[in-house]
Order: C-alpha cells, then sequence, then structure tokens
C-alpha cells in the first residue's frame, strides 16, 4: 500500500463548513454512469484491473474454516486458468486485493494462505461489526484479536450515534484508539469522511454492505471529493472502498476513481470493491470477451496490461 495516513488534528472549522451541493452531485453522479465504457478487449483488460481492487468477501452467520479456505482459494485464482491463458495473460499473477473475513475466521484465511506461499493480505471487519453498538472497549479488543491472528486490513465501523449526533471530539477520539489498536494493519473507517481521514484511516469506506442501500454513485463522489481535498491540504493519498450491493457496474466504478481522484487510484493500494458475488459476473464477462477475440489478447493484451489507455470515457 501508500504511506501510512499519519492523520492530523481534529480541525472542526473544516468539518463544520464542509457542505454537499445535492444537485451538483446528482448531475456528476449522472455524468460518470453515461460516459462511453470501453468495449471488446478493452473491456476485458479493464475487468481484470477491477479483480485486482476485489477485497473478496464472506460476511455470513454460517462461515466455516472450509468455505473461507474456498474463498482464499478463490482470490488466489480469481479467474479461470484457461481463459488467461486464451489472453496471454497467465504469467501475470492476477489475484484479488484482499480476502475480508469476520475476525473469528482470520487465523483460518491466514492459515490457507500460508499454505499456498502467498502474501495475499486478510482484511477483517471489527468494531462489532455491522452495527458497531458494543461497548468501545470490546470493540478495540477485536481489532487486536484480528490482528494478532494475522490481519493486515481492518474495516471499522465507527460510532454512528456520535456522527448523527455531531460530537466530533468524541468520535475523532475513538477512532485515534481503533488506529492505535491496529498497529501496522492499514485502517478503512465506515464511514464519517474528514473526521476519519484526520483520525489516520488509510481507507474511507461507503458502508457495510449489510443495509437496505450501500453504495451508490453520488455517495461516491462526494467521498472522493472528500478524499481529492484531504490530498490537497495534507499531501497523504487516502484509499475508496464501495462496498455492498455491486454486482455487473465495477466498470463505473473505475470511471469514478480515474475521473474524480485520477489514474494513481485506479490500484488495489488506493481503490478496492468489497464483494461477495462480483468476481462470477466479472469472469463471466472476461469469457465472452475472450472467445471472441483471443488472437486479439495474444497480441495486444500482454502489452497493454492494465494501463489506463483506450478508455475512452467522453462522448
Amino acid at each position: 500500500m501508500c504511506a501510512r495516513n499519519p492523520g492530523t488534528s481534529l480541525d472542526l472549522e473544516w468539518v463544520s463548513k464542509s457542505r454537499v451541493n445535492t444537485q451538483a452531485v446528482l448531475k456528476r453522479a449522472q455524468q460518470i454512469q453515461s460516459f462511453r465504457l470501453p468495449k471488446k478487449q478493452w473491456q476485458a483488460a479493464w475487468l481484470l484491473r477491477a479483480v485486482t481492487c476485489i477485497d473478496l468477501t464472506t460476511l455470513s452467520g454460517d462461515d466455516t474454516p472450509s468455505n473461507v479456505q474456498r474463498l482464499c482459494l478463490k482470490a488466489l485464482q480469481p479467474i479461470r486458468s484457461d481463459l488467461l491463458q486464451d489472453m496471454d495473460m497467465h504469467h501475470a499473477g492476477i489475484t484479488t486485493a484482499a480476502v475480508c473475513v469476520y475476525p473469528s475466521r482470520v487465523s483460518d484465511a491466514v492459515k490457507t494462505l500460508k499454505a499456498a506461499n502467498s502474501s495475499l493480505p486478510v482484511a477483517s471487519v471489527a468494531t462489532g461489526f455491522p452495527a458497531g453498538q458494543t461497548p468501545l472497549q470490546t470493540r478495540l479488543e477485536e481489532v487486536r484479536l484480528a490482528v494478532a491472528d494475522g490481519a493486515a486490513e481492518i474495516d471499522i465501523v465507527i460510532n454512528r450515534t456520535l456522527a448523527l449526533t455531531g460530537q466530533w471530539q468524541a468520535l475523532y477520539e475513538e477512532l485515534v484508539q481503533f488506529r492505535t489498536a491496529c498497529g501496522n494493519a492499514h485502517m478503512k473507517s465506515i464511514l464519517a469522511s474528514l473526521v476519519s481521514m484526520m483520525a489516520g484511516s488509510d481507507f474511507i469506506k461507503t458502508s457495510t454492505g449489510k443495509e437496505a442501500v450501500n453504495a451508490t454513485i453520488p455517495v461516491a463522489v462526494v467521498m472522493s471529493r472528500a478524499i481529492r481535498d484531504y490530498y490537497i491540504r495534507t499531501g497523504y493519498k487516502i484509499g475508496f472502498k464501495p462496498a455492498g450491493g455491486i454486482r455487473t457496474e465495477s466498470l463505473v466504478w473505475l470511471v469514478l476513481v480515474k475521473e474524480e481522484l485520477g489514474s494513481e487510484w485506479l490500484s488495489p493500494e488506493l481503490f478496492r470493491i468489497g464483494a461477495s458475488s462480483l468476481l462470477a459476473d466479472i469472469e463471466t464477462d472476461v469469457y465472452h470477451t475472450a472467445i471472441s477475440s483471443v488472437a486479439w489478447f495474444y497480441h495486444t493484451l500482454v502489452r497493454i496490461s492494465f494501463h489506463t489507455e483506450g478508455l475512452d470515457l467522453h462522448n
């Protein structure tokens, strides 16, 4: 990942002056969704890029060591080997960005990945995910235990009561404690963008994925601009993670990030997609593209690899 975000002191003036022009945001979101997406071979290249940014996730009450093991193995080989062979991409080392599990399953994931001689990071949701309604000390201990079991990334849930009532100082102080509990593990925060970044979050995340409404393009526009403002003010690049309900629109999210934050953010170091079923849809799309133009891939795709050329965003 990029350099850790050390955080800043809480700037309440910045927080209080932050405003959202809803109509402008909705207009921008509509514009992004209307951009012409890449087709055919270029589309497959961008789909492979999306795969490398996925936090492949299982967050079910019936998770077991065996289904976590299957998740890890899929993360290590997310696209069928014959499809990669057809595209001459079988030596590219394509994996997802991470696997994401509950704290109690972290050790299972770490064990599986170590057995496969993989350094793929394990992410864990923590702090009473998804409600975040457990006592502070319990939430802190959950973070410490997940890190002790080998989690390299922690997806925390903020205390939404503090955010909804505008208790920014108290929220900031809680988040600083979570950041300390994470140690060397990167912290992804759901949500309170500005305060989370000031407290040292390395990523901000749209949602838990467990709500009625999760990741949406308008919300992502607002969050991306908060990330951009933070970068301009501090020089630190904060990652962005949409999560929840993302299936067939992965390319739209790549377009959004490229347009709002720039090509530097189009990497797993700064962009993640939290998803459990998206990968199957991407693999299907890659299959249909691969069988239509194997020769083109053989001579061209290996050269363009993951570059951002060929994405004609504007009509």
